[in-house]
């Protein structure tokens, strides 16, 4: 669960900027807010602006840190888009630091970037203003002359086994631009295991959901996880796309490839047949087909869609529905595991591509759900979707250009409005 996130020197923000879950003193909507290990958190967020604002670059921004822990590889943003206003801005620090919960622990995770030399690391548990924090490890380095240090608690460096690891890592692993945090996921020492249960939140808990990104293996997920289905197929069919039902259709890959393309076929059956659990997508512009080895039989997996008509029924693929409806449909996926699990999901321009009474009856419906798990963050410019119906003040933000060009982010509730007033019309 995400608490707090900070970013400064990076896309449009120049000084250090933080957003955060953390609730206000309101008494609306109290299924809204989580408790986490003492911590009260908020369980949905809007960030409103307009084109330009910089509200999508916040979403970016933590996505950017979950890859960049995930991979190991630095992003070339934190090199070349730093803030564009100040000259001086690509010699200065890039920092991107986040505070959250994995498996009731709070921890603090920060990084320093400067000319492409991580100058300053750190992970720590988060005492959450509570309590003191404590150092798990810290590293440090200059951008001009190499000054490597890394300093591991007192639990590691006791531990005979595990203490041989950070003197290993500083002087044969780690490279200058690649995290510590990175290089935790292989450790088996169990004194480790909070360092990858850190890990395992960028990698796992935190996911970021781009305008352009469509959900790998729905047709499959439908298939096999019945509540998933379930859950699809009420959204689907109350939500006025005129679906009546969703289903799956099993083909032969020589029936769907056909005399043209046997060697497409043999290629997808051979692969299939050396990695028998291996799932083979063949992306098409607007549908993925889904191959599989079934009874040692290679098969294609295809959604497809009844509609009602006059003359009876009709049948459609993914691929003759309409950008609204293949939209909803990638949505699912994230909206449904935010309500079944304690992952945090960042959408980014949710209305895109979308009717914004679609988006918002999905938004609305997560909303009212008073057994969710997860957390939702996305960015809007359509006003439409700021009710405070489907809102606390604490949980809409607005993003706006400065004087200088840069981001500034606040709450709503930073100003005392009433619940019943409509934010879309100001009044």
């Amino acid at each position: 669960m995400l608490i707090r996130f900070l970013v400064k020197n990076l896309f449009s923000f120049k000084e250090l900027t933080e957003f955060n879950m953390l609730p206000g003193r309101f008494n609306r909507m109290p299924y809204h807010v989580y408790e986490a290990d003492g911590i009260s958190l908020l369980k949905l967020n809007a960030m409103y602006g307009a084109n330009g604002a910089g509200k999508s670059n916040l979403i970016k921004a933590l996505a950017l840190l979950g890859q960049f822990v995930e991979t190991g590889n630095l992003p070339i943003e934190l090199l070349i888009e730093t803030f564009k206003f100040d000259k001086e801005s690509r010699k200065k620090d890039v920092y991107l630091g986040v505070e959250f919960i994995k498996d009731e622990v709070p921890f603090y995770y920060g990084i320093t970037v400067n000319q492409g030399i991580i100058v300053e690391e750190e992970l720590q548990f988060s005492g959450v203003g509570k309590k003191e924090d404590y150092i798990l490890f810290t590293r440090t380095d200059k951008p001009d002359d190499k000054e490597l240090q890394l300093t591991f608690c007192k639990e590691v460096m006791e531990d005979k086994e595990a203490s041989v690891f950070p003197f290993f890592l500083k002087n044969e692993i780690l490279e200058r631009n690649k995290p510590v945090l990175f290089h935790m996921a292989s450790r088996k020492n169990k004194v480790f295991d909070n360092f990858k249960k850190a890990l395992q939140w960028f990698t796992h808990d935190l996911v970021p959901v781009m305008p352009n990104a469509r959900p790998t293996g729905l047709t499959i997920h439908l298939e096999e996880d019945a509540g998933f289905y379930q859950f699809a197929s009420q959204v689907m069919q109350s939500f006025n796309t005129g679906i009546k039902s969703i289903n799956v259709d099993t083909i032969p890959i020589e029936d769907f490839f056909g005399e043209d393309d046997k060697q497409q076929a043999e290629r997808i059956t051979a692969e299939l047949k050396a990695n028998p659990d291996k799932i083979r997508p063949f992306l098409t512009a607007h549908e993925e087909i889904l191959f599989v080895l079934r009874q040692n039989k290679v098969v294609a997996k295809r959604l497809y869609f009844l509609h009602d008509t006059d003359g009876g029924e009709a049948k459609f693929t993914a691929a003759e529905e309409s950008d609204g409806t293949r939209r909803l449909l990638d949505y699912l996926p994230a909206f449904y595991a935010a309500i079944k699990s304690k992952r945090v999901y960042l959408v980014d321009e949710i209305e895109r591509s979308i009717h914004p009474l679609l988006i918002k009856e999905l938004i609305n419906k997560f909303s009212h759900d008073e057994k969710t798990h997860g957390q939702l963050i996305f960015s809007t410019h359509e006003s439409n979707l700021l009710d405070q119906d489907i809102f606390r003040p604490d949980e809409i933000w607005f993003a706006e250009k400065n004087k200088e060009g840069a981001t500034e982010i606040y709450a709503l509730s930073e100003f005392k409005e009433h619940h019943t007033i409509d934010i879309r019309k100001a009044t």
